[in-house]
């Protein structure tokens, strides 16, 4: 079988009349879409700061928040796949092999950027204005710049198969395009944000010597 005649095989298998597999989708470009429009305001307005009194405590309302709608979005996507109709060529023993090995790999992938970038650093504390004092560059983040992203995106994919799902598969690729255009935003805003801090450490290290002198 040719990949064109796979690939519309397996999309006879996704049920679009079903209106789970929207919701879910949905609640995938949401999430990303959320924090970055609220944490950009953070960052120009102050507004969570004021309203909780501190910036680490805002910065744990939102990691809350953010962590609440990820469990929201994995129910929903759990929701739709159970809506779907399985592939027979996914329910076999290797499927299901290489699907517990993606949910365990992407699950180290995001525990492990967790654990090396703590609350603060993991739910966008840099808007908040609080900064880390120099960059990780440990694992996971000596594999990839993104690895809580592509950590999750391997754990879609894992659930998928382990389902038996091409809808979770179609939902997967949906779950990476998300990312990436994420990425786009992110990294540039973010890299914005150190490098001013390190513009205004010169500067404030250039008036010390002025002084000394």
């Amino acid at each position: 079988m040719s990949i064109p005649q796979l690939l519309t095989e397996f999309v006879d298998y996704v049920d679009f009349n079903q209106r789970s597999l929207f919701i879910s989708a949905a609640a995938i470009a949401f999430n990303p879409t959320f924090w970055n429009i609220v944490a950009r305001k953070e960052y120009r307005d102050h507004f969570i700061t004021r309203a909780f009194g501190s910036a680490q405590k805002g910065c744990y309302a939102l990691a809350a928040t953010i962590f609440s709608l990820g469990l929201l979005r994995d129910f929903l996507y759990e929701r739709a796949l159970r809506d779907q109709p399985s592939h027979p060529a996914l329910e076999g023993e290797l499927v299901n092999y290489a699907a517990y090995a993606l949910l365990a790999l992407g699950n180290i992938l995001v525990i492990s950027s967790t654990w090396q970038l703590g609350i603060t650093g993991t739910f966008l504390g840099d808007y908040f204005g609080i900064l880390m004092d120099k960059m990780v560059t440990g694992f996971p983040f000596n594999i990839t710049s993104a690895p809580m992203y592509y950590g999750s995106t391997m754990s879609f994919l894992g659930s998928a198969l382990l389902y038996g799902k091409p809808a979770g598969i179609l939902l997967t690729l949906h779950v990476l395009i998300v990312y990436i255009v994420a990425i786009q935003f992110e990294n540039p805003f973010t890299s914005g944000i150190y490098a001013k801090r390190e513009r205004e450490r010169a500067k404030a290290g250039g008036y010390e010597e002025k002084k000394e002198l």
